[in-house]
């Protein structure tokens, strides 16, 4: 005996009109000579093709497309406050079957990419970076020791404000947010390259030139022997006024040591960044009490970054300035 697509056009005939007299599967295929499981295959999927039975659908096609109207404008409002704009255009349905048309759309409520807001200016510098720098290799990548401060606090949960976005629309414009500056703040200074981490500064007041230079005297100077021993590195950092002040210029060129240009207002090309988020990802579930405590766990977490994932970060570089070129100089998805 065959299988369901061995038989032939009169097996399949006598299956359906034993079928429709009610006849069993172990009677129709004794008649139409073949197995009961060929019955059975045959039979289930011609009842595949009937009609779904259910209620009628509460909401038509237009009403449809004007919830998705209302959600792709205001894609940073709640399900309350798109089923009462929907609502209020005339559709009658409740608020969980607004929320599961939107499912069925495709939205899904994510957090919104934070991402720096860019002027023409900075746009402009950030391309002819990304050219200047195009055709760098690996291994001068992996002469450069990338540095930057990270803000930790006690409490992860504090994420703002969620919007509802399709799938693949994570770096649409309408669906992100902007970020500007961190208030004054204590912050952590850490410094990487491909070799892996340096120590880490825990600042505990606003970093001015004075403070700064203090960190690169006791924090820099030990990472750069412990990753680079007497080899000769080149030192990257951002545009922060500690950063760019004279004083910490002549601070550079008094100990021989070279400063990678960089352009205004771009975490995205520094690949610390993500170390940052390694760490607090792995610290999400930390609860510390006060301020010591957390510093701790940093620490703690912090060490057990692994030289590998360093270097892989690092790779990412010609990466990066490729996606800053595709997007003219505008932020990228790192």
């Amino acid at each position: 005996m065959g299988k369901t697509s061995d038989l032939t056009a009169v097996q399949k005939t006598i299956i359906d009109t034993l079928h429709k007299e009610g006849k069993t599967q172990k009677v129709i295929a004794k008649e139409a000579g073949c197995s009961q499981s060929s019955v059975s295959k045959h039979i289930n999927r011609q009842a595949k093709g009937q009609k779904k039975c259910g209620r009628k659908k509460c909401t038509s096609s237009r009403d449809n497309r004007t919830l998705q109207r209302i959600v792709t404008t205001n894609p940073f409002k709640n399900v309350g406050e798109i089923h009462k704009e929907w609502t209020a255009a005339g559709v009658s349905a409740s608020r969980t079957t607004t929320r599961r048309l939107m499912k069925d759309m495709g939205f899904r409520c994510r957090i919104p990419c934070v991402k720096p807001l860019l002027n023409k200016k900075q746009r402009k510098k950030r391309l002819a970076w990304a050219k200047d720098k195009k055709d760098w290799t690996d291994a001068e990548w992996s002469k450069v020791m990338f540095s930057d401060e990270s803000k930790f606090c006690i409490s992860f949960g504090n994420q703002g404000p969620r919007v509802w976005r399709k799938s693949g629309e994570a770096q649409n414009p309408r669906c992100m947010r902007s970020s500007v500056k961190f208030p004054p703040s204590v912050m952590v200074w850490g410094a990487m390259s491909s070799a892996g981490v340096g120590p880490l500064c825990f600042l505990r007041s606003r970093v001015n030139a004075a403070v700064y230079q203090e960190v690169l005297e006791h924090f820099m100077l030990p990472a750069a022997d412990q990753l680079y021993g007497d080899a000769d590195f080149t030192f990257q950092q951002d545009l922060a006024p500690a950063h760019s002040a004279k004083t910490t210029s002549t601070w550079f060129k008094d100990h021989g040591i070279p400063v990678l240009d960089w352009p205004a207002n771009s975490p995205d090309l520094n690949p610390i960044e993500n170390l940052w988020g390694i760490v607090k990802r792995r610290m999400q579930y930390a609860r510390p009490n006060n301020a010591e405590e957390l510093k701790t766990t940093i620490r703690a977490t912090w060490a057990l970054i692994t030289p590998e994932q360093c270097h892989r970060l690092i790779e990412s570089m010609p990466r990066r300035i490729t996606a800053v070129i595709e997007a003219k100089g505008g932020p990228t998805k790192y």
